[in-house]
């Protein structure tokens, strides 16, 4: 189980690092890293933050390196949704449990607030920290079944030193799309599509196509199924776990721009996919809770948060209740609410939102399911090195074949029992359409009925299909998130995924609040990469974190942020469509 879940001791953690040739050294900052050093004032400010996962996380280690005396509190189990899940009951001889998770994790190469994070976390051996844990999947794959032929994998786009135009993207954009499945003719609607959003200036992003749904903006209703299957369903449910239908155009367009610029080599941080090269928390959040608390952050694991405390126009305390059902009252300065959005929610009840009544917004937003599943394997297939979309999947499936980044581990030696040599992580995107063997959506299958429904829809991508015999299934492990509910024969999901519908960017609330000491963070803030991601908390984070610093009166510098990579090139014609759009006109390329 991962640190903390069940008291972990810190000498635990590090006699478990030292398996993975880490060592007492993890508590020990790199030289890159040591120059860094936190600042203690002579009256520290206390801070609570009210959730362990990524934005928690996140908000303690720019709260503390800044002096601020930070206790961070969580319900289940730091690292929240990108944590490792050990399986329990699977280690035999010594050996570790099997490597669960949530889901794969995925840093493109537009991410920049979470490898900055990474780059400050120190990690033996490395002298960029755990951000050197990193690797390249470069073998990206889009998978299909039957007689359709497979996509991918990507290559690189053009020069990322030579200027774009919108010729360059229309040409790029039908290089990268062409040849899956998609009548030449509606790629091409497709193309020009993509283009009259690049070429939108932001006014008309949020303005116009914050309210339109991608299926509307791409006029998918009357096209093949093909294009429905791919560039409606493949850019939303596959990619971000969304319905097509419902999605903003200005997030799903946002997000296909940016992947295409990070093909294109334009504003990247490192390489276009990249994964990482151990288990989650052997790569990243145990190393990460080290230096935390060598840096002097406390955690409280096991600490539901039920109410916050208002008087005097503020925040004063916050209410939590333990594993052992006790009752506790905490105080501080500053308070960071760092929990998913359908929790945080019920916790900004109607006494916080009296004194911010923007908070009613949250009720406007909505969640669906985004979980995984992990086939642990008795023989290594070689697939592809990188990610595997299953494009037929009715389920939405996407996948990797972890063992082969993880060089620095062998797999039957170190985990299970000895007969596991890999472990297959998917991905399920899609749990209402009915399934291939049971006819019924992942949400009204069983346990069972789901690890075998989903094997079975993998198996029609015939790439894939023909790696996967039966008899090379070891077991396998779901999400623990999902539990069956029999009394409504259908499951429950702890764990459900923010989803950005038509129209709810003004609902969603700003890191700082109208409550002076209070602050949000979370995927579920306005922020620039504007979606339920890593990098998403990670950078909301940091905003109120920026907040925190500016409402006490810090003199330390708020933390670095990044926009997504914006083409120069593409400036001129943005402000031609910005005077288009002021007049109540559609953007010049908006034909029919």
């Amino acid at each position: 189980m991962s640190i903390d879940e069940q008291g972990v001791s810190r000498r635990e953690l590090l006699r478990g690092a030292a398996a993975a040739g880490a060592g007492a050294a993890l508590t020990s900052a790199s030289p890159a890293l040591a120059a860094r050093r936190t600042r203690r004032p002579s009256r520290r400010h206390q801070v609570v933050v009210l959730g362990g996962g990524m934005a928690g996380l996140t908000a303690a280690h720019e709260l503390v390196e800044r002096g601020f005396q930070v206790v961070v509190y969580e319900r289940n189990a730091l690292g929240g949704k990108a944590r490792s899940i050990p399986v329990p009951r699977t280690g035999e001889g010594g050996r570790m449990p099997l490597p669960g998770e949530h889901g794969f994790r995925f840093f493109p190469g537009f991410y920049h607030h979470v490898p900055d994070t990474m780059r400050r976390i120190p990690f033996p051996g490395n002298e960029g920290g755990v951000r050197d844990n990193l690797v390249s999947a470069l073998g990206a794959k889009f998978l299909r079944a039957g007689d359709r032929g497979d996509a991918g994998p990507f290559g690189l786009g053009p020069d990322p030193e030579a200027p774009m135009s919108v010729e360059g993207m229309r040409y790029l954009l039908t290089d990268l799309l062409a040849g899956r499945g998609v009548p030449p003719h509606e790629l091409a609607y497709f193309v020009e599509r993509m283009l009259v959003f690049v070429t939108s200036c932001d006014e008309r992003r949020y303005g116009q196509w914050e309210h339109v749904s991608w299926w509307d903006f791409i006029k998918a209703e009357n096209k093949s199924q093909e294009y429905k299957t791919v560039v409606a369903a493949g850019l939303t449910r596959n990619l971000v776990a969304a319905k097509e239908t419902i999605a903003s155009t200005r997030t799903i367009g946002n997000m296909a721009e940016a992947f295409v610029w990070n093909i294109a080599g334009r504003g990247n941080d490192g390489d276009v996919d990249r994964v990482l090269n151990l288990p989650t928390n052997e790569a990243w959040i145990d190393p990460w809770v080290v230096h935390l608390r060598e840096l002097g952050v406390k955690f409280a694991v096991g600490r539901t948060i039920e109410r916050l405390e208002v008087a005097d126009g503020k925040i004063v305390a916050a209410h939590m209740r333990d594993r052992r059902r006790k009752r506790h009252r905490i105080e501080a300065d500053w308070f960071v609410l760092a929990m998913p959005m359908e929790r945080a929610r019920r916790v900004l009840d109607a006494d916080v939102r009296a004194l911010d009544p923007g908070l009613h917004g949250l009720d406007a937003l909505q969640t669906d399911w985004m979980a995984g599943i992990q086939y642990y394997l008795r023989r290594e297939v070689d697939i592809t090195r990188g990610h595997m979309t299953f494009i037929d999947a009715p389920w939405a499936l996407t996948a990797l074949t972890q063992g082969q980044f993880w060089a620095d581990r062998d797999f039957p030696a170190d985990y299970g029992d000895g007969d596991a040599v890999d472990c297959l992580s998917v991905d399920i995107s899609n749990w209402d359409a009915p399934g291939i063997l049971y006819g019924k959506p992942a949400k009204a299958c069983t346990r069972e009925e789901i690890a075998k429904e989903v094997w079975a829809q993998i198996k029609t991508h015939h790439t894939a299909g023909k790696h996967l015999s039966d008899d090379i299934l070891h077991s396998w492990f779901l999400d623990p998130g999902i539990a069956w509910v029999k009394s409504r024969a259908q499951n429950r999901n702890d764990t459900p995924l923010l989803v950005n519908t038509v129209g709810t960017w003004e609902k969603r609330p700003t890191a700082k609040t109208k409550i002076p000491n209070l602050f949000l963070s979370g995927d579920y803030v306005q922020t620039d990469i504007d979606l339920a991601t890593m990098e998403g908390a990670n950078e909301s984070a940091r905003m109120a974190v920026a907040g925190v610093l500016e409402a006490s009166g810090s003199s330390e510098k708020p933390p670095q942020m990044w926009t997504l990579f914006d083409a120069p090139e593409f400036e001129p014609i943005k402000a031609i469509d910005r005077e288009l759009y002021k007049a109540g006109r559609p953007n010049v390329l908006d034909v029919a």
